[in-house]
């Protein structure tokens, strides 16, 4: 029996572009599986034909970043459910870190003893942005608590600014950190302890206060590993041209069409991190994909490999 939808849909020239690449994405994807730090996080896509949902419901892009430094790899994978079953599947056989937003659907995956599961400080940052911007007009010239937080928590940032701008080893991230963060750290969860019992909870501040202290554990777990970030950032900026296009064109067709999106927006962000212009990455693929056969021809074509100069941008 066809799934409605799924056997109508029309074989596009994209749609057959994205089954082309598919052996580059799954190198890829062993890339990004055997380093030992992922980020991820997710956005909405509505998907007019996906089986058994409304045309008018949210299904799911999730996106991950990860791989070597010399050799990052950022991918898109699109599923029907926002469950935590779903990054399991997509990170089974990983060990090592996953850095992630608050989103419980990531503690399944995260249980798992060969995962270390890794928190964003610009979501608890924005918290306190929050508790200031409902103190009205004023709020920015008088913050109240919530700026004590911002002031300690913008301490944090400036170190993490400091070791970019240093371009610092993560041996060196690692020691500074201990040495210099840790205190700020140290500081900032006795004021929140000493804070809380005087706000009421559902307040924006004491909103911002318990999401601090609840997920303290994975906040502070960037100072473990010099490799680690202070936040999830950086995938959430790979997500943004996705969002941007969203708004364009709005939905996908057919669930077909919306995994092959996936693909292509997987290996555009991916050259993009590698310092290759992307449509000329994707038009140097599309003509050498035909005559490729082995798994040392589809390693060839992976980002890191291409060369520049290889690469027509007219």
């Amino acid at each position: 029996m066809t799934m409605r939808g799924e056997g109508k849909a029309r074989v596009t020239p994209q749609l057959r572009r994205s089954r082309s690449v598919q052996p580059l994405v799954n190198l890829l994807r062993d890339y990004l599986l055997d380093y030992g730090i992922i980020q991820m996080d997710e956005t909405t896509v509505q998907v007019l034909k996906e089986p058994n949902k409304l045309a008018t419901s949210n299904s799911y892009m999730w996106v991950q970043k990860g791989g070597p430094p010399d050799k990052p790899v950022i991918l898109f994978d699109y599923h029907a459910s926002r469950a935590g079953t779903v990054p399991k599947e997509l990170l089974l056989g990983f060990k090592g870190f996953l850095q992630t937003d608050g989103y419980a659907g990531y503690h399944a995956v995260a249980s798992n003893p060969d995962i270390v599961h890794v928190g964003c400080f610009a979501h608890a940052r924005r918290k306190f942005d929050e508790a200031v911007k409902a103190l009205g007009t004023g709020g920015w010239k008088k913050p109240g608590k919530a700026g004590e937080a911002l002031v300690l928590i913008g301490r944090l940032y400036a170190i993490e600014k400091d070791l970019r701008e240093k371009q610092a080893t993560s041996a060196t991230r690692y020691t500074t950190r201990q040495e210099q963060a840790k205190p700020i750290l140290d500081e900032l969860k006795e004021w929140a302890n000493k804070t809380i019992s005087a706000v009421p909870p559902k307040t924006a501040l004491g909103v911002a206060l318990n999401y601090l202290l609840s997920h303290w554990p994975r906040l502070i777990r960037y100072l473990d590993d010099g490799r680690l970030e202070i936040d999830n950032n950086a995938v959430e900026n790979a997500i943004r041209p996705f969002v941007v296009g969203r708004k364009g064109w709005l939905f996908s067709d057919s669930v077909r069409g919306v995994k092959s999106s996936a693909n292509l927006y997987g290996l555009i962000e991916t050259a993009k991190a590698n310092g290759l212009e992307p449509f000329a990455y994707l038009r140097y693929l599309f003509t050498q994909l035909p005559t490729a056969t082995t798994v040392d021809d589809y390693e060839s074509l992976l980002p890191w490999k291409v060369k520049k100069s290889a690469l027509s941008t007219d």
